[in-house]
């Protein structure tokens, strides 16, 4: 009768030891779960933080850009005098620049080096407010001259074979790619327009649609 007293004295103490474990486990597992919360939570903190510093740096990258235009497929020569170059462009779209408006003026380097398009010319003006002038000017002539829009003749290059040339916003490479997407979505599903203003990138199907403001790839990516 006593050993099955000490077996059974045994075996509660026993009992009682695994279930101060379980306990503990018990404790361990809440403790860890909570760290882990706190952990996610902090995560999910830091994402965010980092998207929106992100966001801070691409729109401030963009804002330094706001005096300037990029000048497309005008024909590389060794000689060139680039801003003579936007002084005779000025002249032609009636938006006369002189050269203290110009306060930076180069080639800049091609994207993809086997691209066969020439490198695009980089103006800096002195305020923004001239670049905007320039730009709206560079539209209003090329709505008047529809059959005649912006080319290499209106620079006296390439009479014999003219070649269009654009004249656009700055972009960011982040907004560029973002506005080649557009373009390429827009292809896709028959849409009459892409335009930039202010960087920020437009959409419309037809001239009786809304607008759609390209805000991410993510937008560009839903549209069906």
């Amino acid at each position: 009768m006593l050993e099955v007293r000490n077996a059974v004295s045994s075996l509660e103490a026993s009992m009682t030891y695994f279930n101060a474990e379980l306990e503990k486990v018990k404790a361990d597992q809440a403790e860890q779960t909570k760290i882990i919360g706190v952990l996610k939570s902090e995560t999910e903190s830091l994402r965010a933080t980092n998207i929106s510093l992100s966001s801070r740096l691409a729109q401030m990258d963009q804002h330094v850009r706001s005096s300037n235009v990029e000048i497309q497929c005008v024909p590389e020569n060794k000689q060139e005098n680039l801003i003579n170059t936007v002084m005779q462009l000025g002249k032609v779209i009636k938006c006369p620049i002189s050269e203290t408006q110009i306060h930076y003026c180069s080639r800049l380097a091609k994207i993809n080096n086997s691209s066969p398009r020439p490198r695009s010319i980089l103006v800096k003006f002195n305020s923004p407010r001239l670049r905007d002038e320039f730009l709206a000017a560079t539209s209003k002539f090329n709505k008047i001259n529809r059959e005649d829009k912006l080319n290499t003749s209106h620079l006296g290059i390439g009479a014999n074979k003219k070649a269009a040339i654009y004249v656009a916003e700055h972009l960011t490479h982040e907004n560029k790619r973002l506005h080649a997407a557009a373009r390429s979505k827009a292809k896709e599903l028959g849409y009459k327009f892409v335009w930039v203003r202010d960087a920020r990138i437009y959409m419309r199907k037809d001239e009786q649609s809304s607008y759609i403001y390209v805000k991410d790839i993510d937008l560009v990516n839903k549209l069906s």
